[in-house]
């Protein structure tokens, strides 16, 4: 089968997938106001190294879904696009990593760097496999694009759910303090 025509095919996954990557990043708009709200005390390193990722997440899925929905000529030229992307994911990680690490605010642990650099770099990774294999094995590719794509999702989601419960954490800890 025509490698465009396949592609087609994901159209409804894809406008499923990024409408939900565009509504949680209007919400993670909201997350960042209740860190506001909670008035946690914490520096623009920190918000680089654990909120704006997490934006980055939720953008990076959408921007997937619309890569995925472009109307391409030719299946070279997807491939070319997801590939550069992930070039740029694996710099911003980078960044990621090296704010982590210059941060002093918070003491991450084992599952902060899980969730907020290794799972990305090898999201970033996988895509870029996939966007190789897309060359040659158009159907596999699609199947791993979309996994990779539902796994930055999730990361995104992940990474909000653990900001939110570590505000509302900190917010009781501070009011049972100043009890």
């Amino acid at each position: 089968m025509d490698p465009l025509a396949l592609l087609g095919r994901w159209g409804n996954f894809y406008v499923i997938v990024g409408s939900s990557a565009g509504a949680l990043t209007g919400l993670q708009f909201v997350v960042m106001g209740l860190i506001s709200d909670a008035q946690a005390t914490t520096s623009m390193t920190v918000i680089r190294a654990f909120g704006s990722p997490t934006l980055v997440h939720f953008c990076a899925a959408l921007a997937i879904s619309a890569m995925m929905c472009t109307p391409w000529t030719a299946i070279w030229q997807l491939s070319v696009s997801l590939g550069v992307f992930c070039l740029a994911g694996v710099i911003y990680s980078l960044t990621v990593l090296r704010h982590a690490r210059k941060q002093t605010d918070y003491r991450p642990e084992f599952s902060d760097w899980m969730w907020f650099v290794v799972w990305p770099m090898l999201s970033h990774a996988a895509l870029a496999a996939m966007a190789a294999l897309m060359l040659s094995h158009v159907q596999i590719a699609l199947f791993g694009v979309g996994a990779v794509t539902l796994f930055v999702l999730s990361i995104g989601i992940h990474n909000a759910w653990d900001t939110v419960t570590y505000v509302a954490i900190a917010r009781r800890q501070k009011g049972a303090e100043e009890q």
